[in-house]
């Protein structure tokens, strides 16, 4: 049965005359309808988080570390409804579903711990002369209300992700959630009431970027602005952001370099999972691979007969590997995408086909660096696999990049481990290891069009405050 969501404004859940359809990507039926936030409503819910700042900033570090604990603890007693709502509104394989959930239950848990350790520190003031008899220190304060705007492709995970250190650091949020997923938005902000949060310190509002948004992104009331999405939204938003703070995760095209010395056994099958997890539909999904040309061959052969054997079918079937993409419309640019790249000399390994919205995982190679599939941000199921001579070129092609979030490097040598480290210009380089590899309170970010700022509990709670020192003359 077609669920009907409500807004959350002002401490209450609402409704309004115009409303928006979310559909089930797999299959299409309607997941339900969601009201479409008014600029009012919206003014509205910034006005009852903007006033709700002095409530939050007064929370003691214990109070905002049981609240987070009990949010960790209630999506735990509720995994499956969260994960079954995932896999609904954003079409997402249930093992990743439920992969998400389990993040976003560490992610509390690391944003409670985190709040209770947020400090300030000392200043040596009597290493300058003339300033031998001052005594100074530091705390950090909340810098007041937190715009959210997230994506539909962890519509769990990276609300949390701007959520949780929000409130371990003593800020109101204005949650505004992607058009395609928000009844997992819903499902967590009942879970943060029941956990004790204060009304009025989370707001949802639902809607178009250009009118809720905008509305978000350019109230002066609002003191932050932390987005994940596409670089042109994003780098709009900091130049209507005017003297807020922003943190901009803006995705990738990330890739790897495969030394002739890598142990395959283990690569192989991470990058399969790297590349066509969620149907690449992830920031650090992997979308290029450099190999060297001793073991090319072998790699290729390898890579190609398990991707072919992945499952594609319902999301909510433990056994699919591969599920549809958000909808047909990003399916039909990617396959125009591949066909561009053919018509250039590219060749399909496998995949390259698609039926409605379902992009069949694909492998491509003999590319070039002006392709769109080598150059742009894919976010769908392909892979491009070139080949290189020494490692100083592979880690050359690997930057040769307009983004830069993360990178990865298969390798037993520590040297090239570390001249890659030195050399990538990424926010991060896993070591045997995929780029699409995170955890939750690791640094998070980029360079380059990847954005700027950083995730992770502690990072993303140092963005969401200010410094305040205090000098006594004694």
């Amino acid at each position: 049965m077609a669920k009907r969501g409500r807004l959350y404004i002002d401490g209450k859940w609402v409704s309004s005359r115009k409303t928006f359809d979310v559909i089930n990507p797999y299959d299409g039926s309607l997941v339900g309808t969601v009201p479409l936030a008014t600029p009012e409503m919206v003014s509205k819910a910034i006005q009852a988080a903007y006033e709700s700042r002095e409530t939050m900033a007064s929370l003691p570090l214990h109070e905002r570390a049981r609240i987070l604990t009990e949010t960790s603890r209630l999506i735990e007693a509720k995994k499956e409804l969260f994960a079954r709502t995932i896999a609904l509104e954003s079409g997402k394989a249930w093992k990743y579903a439920i992969g998400e959930v389990e993040r976003a239950i560490q992610t509390f848990k690391f944003a409670a711990a985190e709040a209770l350790t947020l400090h300030g520190e000392t200043v040596p003031m009597s290493a300058a002369k003339g300033a031998e008899t001052r005594v100074a220190f530091y705390e950090r304060f909340p810098v007041g209300v937190i715009g959210a705007i997230t994506p539909f492709n962890f519509p769990l995970n990276l609300v949390a992700h701007k959520v949780a250190p929000a409130i371990g650091a003593g800020n109101p949020v204005v949650l505004k959630p992607a058009s395609a997923t928000p009844f997992t938005s819903i499902l967590l902000v009942e879970t943060l009431l029941k956990a004790g949060l204060p009304p009025r310190a989370i707001n949802l509002v639902a809607g178009s970027g250009s009118v809720v948004g905008d509305a978000i992104v350019t109230d002066e009331r609002v003191a932050m602005i932390t987005f994940t999405g596409s670089p042109t939204v994003g780098w709009a938003i900091k130049e209507k952001c005017g003297k807020k703070k922003v943190t901009l995760e803006l995705g990738s095209n990330s890739g790897i370099v495969v030394e002739d010395d890598a142990d395959l056994e283990f690569a192989i099958p991470r990058c399969i999972v790297g590349a066509f997890a969620y149907s690449g539909q992830v920031c650090i999904s992997l979308q290029r691979i450099y190999v060297n040309e001793k073991i090319y061959d072998r790699f290729v052969k390898e890579f190609v007969k398990r991707t072919k054997k992945l499952k594609m079918g319902n999301p909510l079937d433990p056994d699919t590997d591969v599920n549809p993409m958000i909808n047909e419309a990003e399916a039909r640019r990617v396959e125009e995408w591949i066909k561009e790249a053919v018509a250039e000399g590219a060749k399909v390994l496998t995949g390259g086909k698609r039926k409605g919205n379902v992009l069949y995982p694909t492998v491509i190679t003999n590319v070039t660096p002006d392709m769109k599939v080598c150059c742009l941000e894919a976010f769908a199921p392909i892979v491009v696999i070139d080949k290189y001579k020494t490692f100083e070129e592979g880690v050359e092609k690997l930057n040769d990049s307009i983004y830069g979030l993360q990178a990865g490097v298969f390798t037993k040598d520590v040297n090239k481990a570390m001249y890659a480290f030195r050399k990538l210009e990424v926010g991060g380089v896993m070591i045997n290891d995929i780029p699409t590899f995170r955890v939750d309170q690791m640094p998070y970010g980029g360079v380059k069009n990847s954005g700027m700022g950083r995730e992770g509990l502690k990072y993303a709670m140092e963005e969401m405050t200010e410094i305040r020192l205090v000098v006594f003359n004694v």
